[in-house]
């Protein structure tokens, strides 16, 4: 090995190099040596000048930096890699340089950089590269990170269980859960959404990287085919019962209803959770080769509407408005009375909506040769108390769809404000 390789070896030429990063944290970034971590002051500011959307799809970035984490109302990506963790036996300040740590590396991969200041290429040549490399030479794809508290995170370890928020709720069980344990909760959860699959996994891989010894993973999912569209620019996707799904969802343009519905505000108390919102992750299996064999007229009316189209059984186009009063030939509603339209929707919930940004999954099969696959559901709202708990309840109880779908996972997050400057993601919960 000539001598020079490990000599000239140098951090990014755009990131001035620093020394805060804790001597836990120097092990999760393996590789950065004297350079150390480079903070959250004018060195990310720099990354953070060269974000910005761009005109292309694959070259697309949102800043990781905003009043609102990125990964909300931002253009539903195609690509998901969900991840949930559990905190290892740490203290507060450790926590504390974990979520640092992390703003430093989603902050500099969602600019479409390395998770670290060498990158997988450079560094110290005989420590670990700092960035595991395998989305060297790929454009960000759209990429956002979003972080999340758990309610086991406000427990005795830390001081913050007097920092809950009240809509942290534990989820109550619902009828017809079938949960598996392994497929459930976690102290922290990072949702990367892309384009790029590849770009997406790269992200989940470095940031649990830079947890080890502090938190580990707990679950994870990939997704595909978004199920939800976030914009109106977007159209409408199937879901793999080859429905349009989310029609009715919020959209970012919807400023005031998204205020309403999606936004935590001051007077909801926990001051350190305004600007936030809360997270409600369920992984729904779909009974698929039992759906296959049913009828198209049965597959519409427990849908509540047509399958080519997605127009309200009541009649229309897509995104006219379902009539549940019309009647048809035999008295009975159009739309029936356990339709999945009809229970989900805001007027069979005392005007309660969701902000929905699913994805498919297909995990193979399972011992029976059946396919493993269905909707990994992802809902942001602003107080689950009143907005998916009861939705859930009606769904659970009453819902034709039921007899084609089994919850199996499920979990809950409190999603912080936007990372600011100079603040990593979650400092005012220290404060």
């Amino acid at each position: 090995m000539p001598e020079t390789t490990a000599m000239n070896r140098s951090p990014d030429a755009a990131e001035p190099q620093s020394t805060g990063l804790s001597r836990r944290g120097l092990l999760g970034l393996a590789g950065l040596g004297a350079v150390g971590f480079a903070g959250l002051g004018a060195s990310i500011a720099q990354a953070a000048a060269e974000q910005g959307s761009t005109g292309s799809d694959v070259a697309a970035t949102y800043p990781f930096f905003g009043d609102h984490q990125a990964g909300i109302v931002t253009p539903a990506q195609d690509r998901l890699h969900f991840a949930s963790f559990d905190v290892s036996n740490i203290s507060r300040a450790e926590l504390k340089s974990l979520l640092s740590d992390w703003s430093y590396a989603a902050n500099r991969m969602t600019a479409g950089r390395g998770a670290g200041a060498y990158g997988p290429t450079n560094g110290p040549y005989d420590s670990p590269p700092d960035d595991t490399g395998e989305a060297l030479d790929l454009a960000p794809a759209g990429l956002t990170i979003t972080f999340g508290f758990g309610p086991s995170l406000f427990d005795s370890r830390f001081g913050l269980s007097t920092k809950r928020p009240a809509a942290l709720i534990d989820l109550p069980a619902f009828p017809k859960d079938a949960l598996d344990p392994a497929l459930v909760g976690g102290d922290l959860c990072i949702q990367a959404c892309s384009d790029d699959p590849q770009v997406a996994v790269h992200a989940i891989r470095n940031l649990s990287r830079i947890a080890f010894g502090r938190a580990s993973l707990r679950w994870s999912q990939l997704g595909f085919g978004r199920t939800s569209s976030t914009t109106r620019a977007q159209v409408t996707p199937r879901n793999l019962f080859g429905f349009k799904d989310g029609t009715a969802n919020l959209r970012a343009e919807d400023t005031s209803a998204v205020a309403k519905e999606v936004w935590v505000q001051a007077s909801d108390g926990q001051a350190w959770m305004t600007g936030g919102s809360y997270l409600v992750a369920r992984k729904i299996r779909m009974t698929i080769e039992t759906w296959d064999r049913t009828s198209l007229r049965e597959q519409e009316t427990v849908i509540g509407r047509t399958k080519g189209d997605g127009a309200p059984l009541s009649g229309g186009s897509e995104f006219t408005a379902p009539n549940f009063s019309t009647v048809g030939a035999q008295g009975s509603p159009i739309i029936p009375a356990d339709a999945h339209v009809r229970l989900a929707h805001p007027k069979q919930n005392d005007g309660a909506a969701l902000l929905r940004r699913g994805y498919n999954f297909v995990d193979g099969n399972d011992d029976l040769g059946r396919l493993n696959a269905g909707l990994f559901f992802l809902a942001y709202q602003r107080d689950p108390r009143t907005q998916f708990v009861p939705i859930q309840q009606n769904l659970a109880t009453n819902d034709a769809m039921n007899e084609y779908v089994r919850h199996v996972g499920s979990a809950i997050f409190a999603i912080p404000p936007g990372a600011k400057e100079g603040r990593p993601l979650g400092a005012a919960l220290f404060d």
